[in-house]
């Protein structure tokens, strides 16, 4: 049910969610092709990561926040995290009125139509890679493409943790390339939002049009999917941000892809 008097707007607030601040590199790409929507962002930042949960933990945590949303009247929850589309949404996408669009699941067949791409790596979180969602999403529309998967476990606590530049953080991004590397790969997708973060550090390795950032195709197909729908708004009224721990370190973290105003509203689910 719309909000106003207009039937040709739909101003009910697009909803995003991830474990900490990756999502915001979908949030980003999102608001720069949809200005003009109501948006909320939850990052679960008491729970983060997400890609060392186990299915359950996911599964709860998951729920929980689109419990919350359904209280804010969200038109479509955006699973800006590649872990929670991997685990969590075949078992709640149909358990909502609003809409889900989950990262792996709308972004697969762009990845695996295109032409350039025989050999394609997948950098990821545990939890992801595990569930071979990427490898299987593939395949559904490209059986011919070759994908390899490897896990990237420390490259979440680097970004959450504003260690991106220092030694350490360098040398454990350039083992997971070089180990990638030894399948020559075509192209690399950067399967975690937090990822992208990394550029400053992955650029010094391989040049930067070898990755994909998942969140532009991504953003594309929820505009597509929004205008299709006719569940475009008008004008942007406000964006609510909310975290579940550590406000302060959110807000600083954020930094790179979307400056806040304001911190973010500490809240329990």
């Amino acid at each position: 049910m719309l909000n106003n008097t207009d039937k040709n707007s739909d101003n009910r607030p697009l909803a995003f969610f991830d474990s900490g601040v990756g999502g915001l590199t979908v949030f980003e790409k999102v608001k720069k092709i949809l200005p003009d929507e109501n948006t909320l962002y939850f990052g679960d930042t008491k729970n983060m990561p997400y890609g060392e949960k186990t299915e359950e933990q996911l599964i709860d945590f998951a729920d929980r926040i689109f419990k919350f949303f359904e209280t804010q009247n969200a038109k479509a929850v955006i699973m800006a995290c590649n872990t929670t589309s991997a685990i969590t949404y075949e078992k709640l996408k149909d358990n909502y009125n609003f809409k889900v669009y989950p990262i792996i699941q709308s972004v697969c067949s762009t990845i695996a139509n295109q032409k350039d791409i025989k050999r394609l790596g997948v950098i990821a979180t545990p939890a992801t890679i595990n569930s071979h969602a990427y490898s299987n999403g593939i395949a559904k529309y490209n059986p011919d493409m070759e994908v390899f998967e490897l896990a990237a476990p420390n490259w979440v606590r680097i970004v959450e943790e504003h260690r991106i530049n220092q030694p350490q953080s360098i040398l454990q991004v350039q083992e997971i390339l070089e180990a990638i590397e030894e399948f020559t790969p075509d192209k690399i997708v950067l399967a975690c939002t937090h990822y992208p973060y990394l550029m400053s550090a992955l650029k010094k390795f391989m040049p930067e049009d070898k990755f994909i950032d998942p969140a532009v195709y991504f953003a594309e197909n929820i505009k597509n999917d929004l205008t299709k729908n006719n569940m475009l708004n008008k004008r942007c009224e406000y964006e609510k941000f909310y975290v579940s721990s550590n406000p302060e370190n959110f807000k600083e973290a954020s930094e790179l892809f979307c400056k806040l105003k304001d911190l973010p509203e500490l809240k329990s689910i």
